[in-house]
């Protein structure tokens, strides 16, 4: 093996751990990092008689890097060097580097907070920053802090951003190491990306059919979001005539060792991979010259909001574009072409969102209980996760009794630990052994750890001997998974024999290694695993147990359309087999991206009603609903029986709760929609002058009418009815005059008259604007004698007046009507005596005319 870029630093790496027990190593793809630094602490001694656990963000990954290393010093897999991963493991007593999923060191860390036998723990592609990977690094740290202040902590990435981490890991020494990596030329699409595009898969294999026309040289590497962009891309690459001859596979999480292994091997004709983003770390894949990277990534993330998990295709950032880039560069010059347009580019973000900002941490909120932490956010995270989805957590833990109110792990959380599971299924192992069905349980959580166990696009053939043979009536789509396993079992696992009855037979053997994993655990934990027939209920009952805050109601019969437990909605599954259930649990919901996003709701098990009631009474609720239905223009009630806030049944109310029901009318009124007849200019005047008073006069102690008020008013009209026809004509002014008593409507018609008296006994009607001055509006003639400007409101507040022609227009507004007889009714007088000489027009004497 030539020697690798990651030696360059080996001597400082050696010198910085006799003063340092925390180092960050920055190292390009290629260099070498994943493989190499756990030999350095190997071979040089820095492990003593200690382990080297390294950290890997895939399964994939894991193995594959164990079986190098082993493979470079000359041992079998497992014995001085293994893997690890969530129910597979290949490790002895003697194994001195282990290369692990992040999960299985943060379990490890609870069995044992000392981690006895641990000397180092290597952080590998740290800058993917899993949730696992974050939590297992600030539980190392305090480690170290307080009981293993001996204990290497390395973290090592080609694109790690250390702003973060450096004051997290103070004091540190950061290692560089340039590498030796080719040239790589970076290509992009002419054009910003619409929505009229061809498939990814189309543009991908017509870009490697143009570069290899134009004498591109060495294997291919093309990346796409997940399975099915896979598939259709092999597809698409095996239909062109520059791909004739070529051997082309594919690599992703879901493919049993053996194809994952065939992906990497060397050939000796042009090899093209088509990969998910497993391809973009850790992996050496020898050979590759040419990358065509599709941007996108199927990234799961978590609403917390909802309670759903999702998976939807989204862009890459720049960090992980420029991780696939590398990929083309590491034995020769390369050429990646990228399938988006270069100010597109620009627009990604940087790096990815770190999984603790964007994933469900139910099982880590477990983990970190168990630990000790009561209170989640006094954990030191290197970056805190939204308030939210940790609530969301807290939550489900209190409802599945793992934690106490006070947010303590329970004895049951503790004992739901053991299970390496989601708590949603620890919680129904647990219950199994109250059902007896604890054998039952152990299948059903197994099957549901790996890949789909029923091939989803099957052939004709095989749909109807699937349905000869598993059914196609169940109170489960469980019971259907666990048919389909019992007959893979049967068969041996046989890949003919699965195949012809569209089962995965690897997912159903992985399923019965967790199976008797899970059997193992349950009976440490003192369960009764005897293989028994069980009672249908009792197994529904189980399920129901973990997954309360996933029961669901049909909304009818005519659609798949569902009302799920917090305010939620979704489609049930059309592969369900309980599609004529109107109540139902399910273990999944998904929101899943095709031509629209749709929350998906699968795994579902049928249930009734009175289970709820039973197992749940603090939850069951009974309330009258009331609502305002619009073509009617009526109010509506129902009695609701409630799970939560679920709605179980319905039942019609002939008449409505008196004070809801004129609430709502209120509210339509109040918005426009519907209209009282009696509310009229004088109703609204009449609040205006109240308002007017009670805020220029303060001390009057008058009660002004805000909108909550005027909303109740109106409800008080309202009261007793049900519908429009019932108020339209109701009165108003009782309800208005009821405001106050006689001796404020005294005060306010004193300070805030309805009418002002003018010269000659005429009465001016005042107006009083919601948000302005009291003002009359009156014909000069009619101001004759009119010599002050009048106030109101205890002689606070002038009244404006607004000046009419005899047309009855507007000449002058005014606040000063003796300067308005004094410079402008002199002009104004000239100018309408003209117009109207038969109107009166009386000459100024030095005062207003009399």
């Amino acid at each position: 093996m030539s020697r690798l870029p990651i030696y360059d630093i080996e001597d400082a790496l050696l010198d910085a751990l006799k003063t340092h027990t925390r180092l960050i190593i920055q190292a390009p793809t290629g260099s070498g990092k994943s493989t190499q630094v756990p030999q350095m602490l190997l071979t040089n001694g820095v492990l003593g008689d200690g382990e080297a656990v390294v950290l890997q963000p895939r399964r994939i990954a894991a193995r594959m890097l164990g079986s190098r290393v082993a493979e470079e010093l000359g041992t079998g897999l497992g014995e001085i060097v293994g893997y690890q991963v969530r129910f597979e493991k290949a490790v002895s007593p003697r194994t001195r580097i282990r290369y692990v999923t992040e999960g299985i060191l943060l379990r490890r860390m609870i069995d044992d907070p000392l981690l006895r036998g641990v000397k180092a723990l290597v952080f590998d592609e740290f800058h993917e920053r899993h949730l696992y990977g974050d939590i297992s690094l600030a539980q190392a740290v305090q480690l170290q802090r307080t009981r293993r202040p001996d204990l290497v902590i390395i973290v090592m990435s080609a694109t790690l951003d250390t702003a973060a981490l450096e004051p997290y890991l103070d004091p540190c020494h950061v290692l560089t190491s340039e590498g030796r990596t080719f040239p790589v030329d970076i290509s992009y699409r002419d054009t910003r990306s619409r929505p009229s595009d061809p498939p990814v898969w189309e543009l991908a294999a017509d870009t490697l059919g143009r570069a290899i026309r134009q004498g591109a040289e060495g294997d291919a590497l093309v990346f796409m979001p997940g399975a099915f962009e896979i598939h259709k891309t092999i597809q698409a690459i095996e239909r062109l005539d520059e791909a004739r001859g070529a051997v082309v596979l594919p690599l992703h999480g879901e493919l049993n060792p053996r194809d994952q292994d065939a992906a990497v091997s060397r050939y000796d004709r042009r090899k093209i991979i088509v990969a998910t983003n497993v391809a973009e770390t850790s992996i050496t894949i020898d050979g590759v010259r040419i990358v065509i990277d599709s941007g996108l990534a199927r990234i799961p993330d978590y609403d917390p909001n909802r309670g759903i998990n999702t998976l939807l295709i989204e862009k890459i950032s720049r960090a992980s574009s420029d991780q696939r880039a590398g990929r083309a560069g590491r034995t020769a010059p390369g050429h990646c072409y990228r399938l988006w347009s270069e100010p597109e580019h620009r627009e990604r973000p940087l790096q990815e969102t770190p999984e603790v900002r964007r994933l469900d941490l139910a099982e880590t909120a477990l983990m970190l209980k168990a630990a000790g932490f009561a209170d989640l956010s006094l954990f030191p995270w290197l970056e805190a996760p939204d308030a939210t989805t940790l609530e969301r957590a807290e939550t489900l833990l209190r409802d599945l009794g793992a934690a106490d109110h006070n947010g303590v792990i329970t004895e049951t959380g503790r004992r739901m630990l053991a299970f390496p599971a989601h708590p949603r299924y620890a919680r129904m192992l647990l219950a199994a052994e109250t059902y007896g069905c604890v054998y039952q349980a152990c299948l059903i959580a197994a099957l549901t750890q790996g890949r789909d166990l029923l091939v989803r696009r099957t052939g004709k053939d095989s749909r109807d001997r699937r349905d000869d043979v598993l059914g196609d009536a169940a109170w489960s789509d469980f019971l259907i998974l666990m048919r389909a396993w019992s007959f893979a079992s049967r068969n041996q696992f046989r890949l003919d024999a699965c195949k012809r009855m569209g089962i995965h037979a690897q997912a159903a053997r992985q399923a019965d290694a967790v199976f008797r994993q899970f059997l193992t655990i349950a009976e440490r934990e003192n369960l009764t695993v005897t293989e028994r027939a069980a009672d249908d209920d009792a197994v529904r009952k189980c399920i129901l147990a973990g997954f309360s805050d996933h029961v669901a109601r049909r909304i009818d019969k005519g659609t798949l359309r569902c009302e799920v437990v917090h305010n939620r909605r979704g489609d049930l599954s059309r592969d369900s087999v309980v599609q004529d259930a109107d109540l139902i649990v399910a273990a999944e919901i998904h929101e899943i991206e095709g031509r629209s996003v749709n929350t998906v709701l699968s795994l579902a098990t049928a249930i009734e009603a009175e289970w709820l009631a039973d197992l749940y009474p603090e939850d069951m609720n009974t309330a009258v609903h009331v609502e305002y239905d619009p073509s009617s223009k009526r109010v509506q009630a129902e009695e609701q029986l409630r799970f939560r806030d679920l709605v179980l049944t319905r039942k019609r109310l002939d008449t409505p709760p008196a004070d809801e029901a004129a609430m709502i009318l209120a509210r339509e009124v109040e918005a426009g929609r519907l209209t009282l007849k009696q509310w009229n200019h004088g109703v609204d005047q009449f609040i205006a002058r109240l308002n007017f008073l009670s805020r220029t006069c303060p001390e009057l102690e008058l009660s002004p009418i805000d909108g909550d008020d005027r909303l109740h008013l109106i409800a008080q009209v309202c009261h007793g009815a049900a519908g429009y026809k019932d108020i339209k004509d109701r009165p108003v002014q009782p309800v208005i005059d009821a405001w106050l008593s006689s001796a404020q409507r005294h005060t306010l018609d004193t300070h805030a008259p309805e009418r002002l008296a003018l010269p000659g006994g005429r009465k001016a009607k005042l107006t009083y604007p919601p948000d302005g001055d009291p003002y009359i509006s009156q014909r000069i003639q009619e101001l004759y004698g009119l010599t002050e400007t009048p106030r109101i409101a205890m002689k606070r507040c002038p009244v404006l007046i607004h000046v009419l022609a005899p047309n009855m227009r507007e000449v002058q507004i005014t606040a000063d009507l003796k300067r308005f007889w004094q410079e402008h009714y002199p002009r104004i007088k000239q100018e309408l005596q003209r117009r109207y000489p038969k109107h009166e027009w009386k000459d100024l004497n030095g005062t207003a005319p009399t």
